[in-house]
């Protein structure tokens, strides 16, 4: 299989490239694209199947910056869909996020893919827009499509932006010996899931018979922010007291995938727990 990867030299990025080159897959990056050099590299690679990863990954930088990150998202997006059709691509894979499901009430928890998509920010809202043109290329154009809703995503290579990128950011802090400050009470909770686990999400999504929906990719576990400080103080061998400050706009209270389709259609499971997945990311930055 040849599979082109957009953002693939990022931080999910490099988990999924290097685990597709480990199965012999043929793969191309690419990054910081125009929509003239996307268009060379559809037409010079003849991929089967494009995963698509780049765009504005922050809550709040999207508050800030509508227009931005709808041009990286949405516009940006749809250069990717019209190359993937005009050059024959069978299939996209499409990073979505939990943050296209909004603020869910707790008795709607944990969330599945037929609840309602109401997101808060313009983040959510950008990654919804993209689901519905996918559904609408292929209801349009044949393009067969598989979006899959990410958890909070953290682990080695993270940067400091992201939704999961308060794992990055503490275990950064913690290991240079600053303090580090939670936005908010510490009570909202996050379902924070291993990179590795999403790069064989995204695998078992490009090998899948059950295309054109939505899968979330979880590990079905709300932590609160004060449980994940405290398991990352066990990691480190520290006794961790934060800060706290103004919770920011935009950003939800609860958040906790069902991961049953998943597991289901993909025959994919989450296999890295959280206190393994944060020593991994802690080591990393500890020796970085």
């Amino acid at each position: 299989m040849k599979v082109l990867v957009t953002g693939g030299a990022g931080f999910i990025g490099s988990h999924l490239v290097r685990l597709l080159q480990a199965e012999g897959e043929q793969v191309a990056v690419v990054d910081n694209f125009t929509t003239e050099s996307l268009g060379d590299i559809f037409a010079a690679g003849h991929f089967d199947a494009v995963v698509h990863l780049a765009g504005q990954t922050t809550v709040h930088v999207s508050m800030a910056d509508p227009e931005l990150d709808g041009t990286q998202n949405v516009v940006g997006s749809i250069h990717v869909l019209e190359q993937a059709r005009k050059y024959g691509v069978q299939r996209v894979i499409f990073a979505s996020t939990a943050a296209s499901y909004g603020d869910v009430p707790e008795d709607h928890l944990p969330i599945d893919e037929f609840e309602p998509l109401r997101p808060l920010s313009f983040y959510g809202l950008s990654k919804v827009t993209v689901e519905h043109y996918l559904d609408l290329y292929h209801k349009a154009y044949g393009l067969d499509y598989v979006v899959l809703r990410f958890a909070n995503v953290y682990g080695e290579r993270q940067g400091d932006g992201g939704e999961g990128g308060v794992i990055s950011i503490f275990a950064r802090r913690i290991a240079e010996g600053k303090d580090i400050t939670i936005y908010g009470d510490g009570g909202q909770t996050r379902d924070f899931i291993y990179a590795g686990d999403i790069a064989r999400g995204i695998d078992a999504a490009l090998r899948t018979e059950h295309t054109n929906r939505a899968y979330n990719l979880s590990t079905q576990t709300e932590t609160s922010l004060k449980e994940l400080v405290a398991v990352l103080g066990k990691v480190a061998g520290k006794n961790i007291t934060p800060n706290f400050a103004e919770a920011r706009k935009g950003d939800i209270y609860q958040s906790l995938l069902a991961n049953g389709r998943a597991r289901r259609s993909l025959g994919w499971e989450p296999q890295t727990s959280l206190e393994e997945g944060l020593r991994r990311t802690y080591e990393h930055f500890l020796h970085k």
